[in-house]
């Protein structure tokens, strides 16, 4: 099987647990990366996509860093700039996870909240199912107004699109012990 083959994408809407699943996934030794991670690590005053994002959205710029919750509140409610801010940074941000995976022969898992990437095509994808009501209780758990919750889950893609693009699904409506079942017969499949 070459490289290519043995690369995932790990995806889901809000609170269906994909962290949860890089984390298990990660334990079982699994190499993994948290594309928001590496999201966050471009946008850092050193990092590769600062300046422009800084130059685009300069109220965004807070303390010399650039503050994600009103960058967030600039792009989010504005498809255009939403695309505008991917622009930038998208490249970036699979820039760094190709220069991060390159030469490991082992699989790969990489969390994105995306849907469609630049490797669409080219590395499969894991999703992660919940049912809505579901992913509404933990958001909320986690800290998230009902709300702002209900305006991410209808920002993000369906329940039923992750599904149709999905090479394996795992289904995350039990209890941690029945995900974690879940995920060694993934590992298996890896």
């Amino acid at each position: 099987m070459s490289d290519w083959q043995r690369r995932w994408l790990l995806g889901g809407g809000i609170g269906s647990g994909k962290s949860q699943v890089r984390r298990i996934l990660d334990h079982a030794g699994v190499m993994t990366i948290d594309a928001d991670r590496v999201g966050h690590e471009v946008l850092e005053p050193d990092g590769p996509a600062f300046a422009e994002v800084a130059a685009e959205w300069p109220g965004a710029v807070k303390g010399g860093r650039i503050d994600r919750s009103v960058l967030g509140a600039a792009v989010f409610n504005d498809p255009s700039q939403l695309r505008r801010l991917e622009s930038i940074t998208h490249p970036y941000i699979f820039g760094t996870i190709a220069a991060r995976v390159e030469g490991i022969a082992g699989p790969v898992v990489v969390e994105t909240p995306l849907l469609k990437s630049p490797v669409e095509g080219r590395w499969k994808l894991i999703v992660v199912d919940a049912g809505d009501q579901v992913r509404l209780a933990r958001a909320v758990s986690r800290g998230m107004g009902e709300l702002a919750v209900a305006a991410v889950m209808s920002a993000q893609p369906a329940r039923g699109e992750w599904l149709a693009r999905a090479d394996l699904v795992i289904p995350n409506d039990g209890t941690v012990e029945e995900l974690e079942d879940a995920v060694r017969l993934v590992v298996a499949a890896l």
